[in-house]
């Protein structure tokens, strides 16, 4: 596989992950992916921004993001389910967890490989 392709592989993967914990990173790497980087700097912006603790705020605006792909698809209790999720973790009554095991199941249900792929799902 050419570089190219195998950052670009790397950002499909960590994409989510890095939105959850700094969305500065997430700008700056979409930034940089536009260039012609390495793949050693690309490595480094990952590591960089998963070693930031993610706020409450980053947490739902990531589930949110992944939901994206089911809100057209999905049935009134699954919409429901994301509802009663999301108002739980704004109220501090589950974790983020509870919130990505429902878009690793929603992701498998639908087959959304995109996202059986990314790394926030399988950590």
């Amino acid at each position: 596989m050419k570089r190219r392709a195998l950052m670009e592989n790397l950002w499909a993967k960590e994409k989510y992950r890095v939105m959850m914990h700094s969305q500065g990173h997430y700008n700056l790497i979409r930034k940089e992916l536009k260039q012609d980087i390495e793949m050693e700097w690309l490595e480094t912006l990952i590591g960089q921004a998963l070693e930031k603790t993610p706020d409450p705020g980053a947490v739902i605006n990531t589930f949110q993001h992944m939901w994206g792909y089911f809100k057209k698809v999905c049935s009134e209790k699954e919409k429901r389910e994301y509802m009663r999720l999301k108002e739980e973790y704004i109220h501090n009554l589950n974790r983020p967890d509870d919130l990505f095991s429902f878009i690793r199941k929603m992701a498998n249900k639908y087959k959304v490989k995109y996202l059986q792929n990314s790394t926030i799902l399988y950590k």
